[in-house]
């Protein structure tokens, strides 16, 4: 049996509910300064959540929804422009404190650290996203807490592919079977598993009915004392909220 030395952590929906209320409407704020009349509600983002990248996602949501509009000669700059904006608007949200951290998040990650575990980070959001994220709500010093930050386009293809993880392994030097993944969304795991890592979910409103098939557990949040999970596929046993205890026990199955 592997021994775990490492938790790797996805971030929007992961770490905070940053989608609905963060990248949604920074979205929304870029579109209006840039004078367009486009306009992603929540309904409409659940959709365009299955495509991950921001810029692949306006690509989507213009080749579906948005046949009138007439596209420039330069589109990837264009768009490339739009999500610079997005980035700044989504910062802004976070300067403001808009964006926390989901139940239990910082307390996993206190005791990880307190026990000696290595941290990574591997998201499709941007790095600039992550930083203001993590700044925000554990403070400028938390950047230092991660082994690796592998964020953005670092590598060309995005989750559900699993090049994000085989670079955050790669930069650790570290094996998949002495690690453990956490994920929001059906995409992630994925890209988790297809990786060789096992994987704890925690859904949100977007991925609520989405399918995690070979995931470790399904839950809720990551729980607190005096605020506990609620599992939705696999077995946990003594505990109500997840701490490095239960962590390792299920990285032993």
């Amino acid at each position: 049996m592997t021994k775990l030395q490492a938790l790797i952590f996805d971030v929007d929906g992961t770490l905070a509910d940053t989608e609905r209320d963060g990248h949604r409407v920074a979205f929304n704020r870029a579109f209006a300064e840039a004078g367009l009349d486009w306009d992603w509600t929540v309904e409409l983002y659940g959709e365009l959540l299955a495509v991950t990248g921001g810029k692949e996602r306006m690509k989507f949501y213009l080749d579906k929804y948005r046949s009138d509009f007439q596209r420039p000669n330069n589109l990837d700059e264009f768009i490339a422009g739009l999500h610079k904006a997005k980035t700044k608007h989504y910062t802004q949200l976070l300067s403001e404190g808009s964006i926390p951290l989901r139940p239990g998040v910082k307390r996993l990650l206190d005791e990880a650290r307190a026990q000696g575990f290595r941290l990574a980070i591997a998201t499709t959001t941007t790095p600039a996203n992550v930083t203001a994220l993590l700044e925000s709500t554990l403070g400028h010093e938390s950047i230092a807490w991660f082994d690796v930050i592998a964020a953005g386009d670092i590598v060309p293809a995005k989750k559900p592919a699993p090049d994000i993880y085989f670079y955050a392994l790669e930069q650790m030097q570290i094996a998949p079977q002495d690690c453990i993944a956490f994920e929001d969304s059906h995409n992630g795991l994925i890209s988790a598993d297809k990786a060789n890592l096992k994987t704890i979910v925690t859904i949100n409103d977007y991925t609520k009915d989405q399918d995690f098939p070979g995931a470790v557990v399904v839950l809720d949040h990551l729980g607190d004392p005096g605020m506990p999970f609620t599992v939705l596929s696999g077995e946990v046993g003594w505990t109500t909220f997840v701490d490095m205890e239960l962590v390792q026990h299920l990285h032993g199955r």
